[in-house]
């Protein structure tokens, strides 16, 4: 989609660009997400507290990475409380935008809407993926897919993370390392 220059500048007046430290929460559990984030680069991850036997722990489900959208996608459509967190595992660079002002974006310009759908897409798919995978696939298999599909979150997310994304313990993904190395 082709967008004339005055065009083009109002949208990227629309967004913000962040440098975020690492371990620096994006999204905090309890609050509603107002904004949709672009990922330049660095990693976020999404996690839940999970109390287990009055321990807390903190349960990965998702991982996103550098040339993708991010965000507490359901909070930020339906206004309500997100139920988990999301964290820069290190460095990250976002461009994010406003609930309101992509909003603006879709009542004004053709390409806001293209924007949001595109966007839309990708989180689903993404959702629709880790979903199956967990019904379909070993732990094993699931790891192996990782490293070929995302080879740079094997090289530079810790392995606890790795592995509580995977839904194994970390010694279970060791276990997994041995066999498959």
């Amino acid at each position: 989609m082709r967008l004339e220059e005055k065009e083009a500048q109002y949208h990227i007046s629309k967004f913000e660009k962040l440098e975020i430290p690492k371990k620096t929460n994006l999204t905090t559990a309890g609050e509603v997400e107002n904004y949709l984030y672009f990922i330049d680069k660095g990693f976020v991850r999404f996690y839940i507290n999970k109390n287990v036997k009055n321990d807390i722990k903190e349960i990965t489900f998702s991982f996103t990475s550098e040339n993708s959208f991010t965000s507490a996608y359901d909070s930020f459509i339906t206004r309500k409380p997100c139920e988990y967190n999301i964290q820069t595992l290190k460095k990250t660079t976002v461009f994010r935008i406003h609930f309101d002002d992509l909003q603006e974006l879709y009542n004004k310009t053709t390409v806001g809407n293209f924007l949001g759908r595109i966007s839309a897409e990708q989180l689903y798919v993404k959702k629709a993926k880790r979903e199956i995978d967990f019904l379909m696939y070993s732990a094993e298999e699931r790891y192996l897919d990782l490293m070929k599909t995302f080879p740079e979150y094997i090289l530079q997310i810790p392995l606890k993370f790795i592995a509580s994304y995977l839904g194994i313990t970390p010694q279970a993904l060791s276990r997994i390392r041995k066999r498959i190395f």
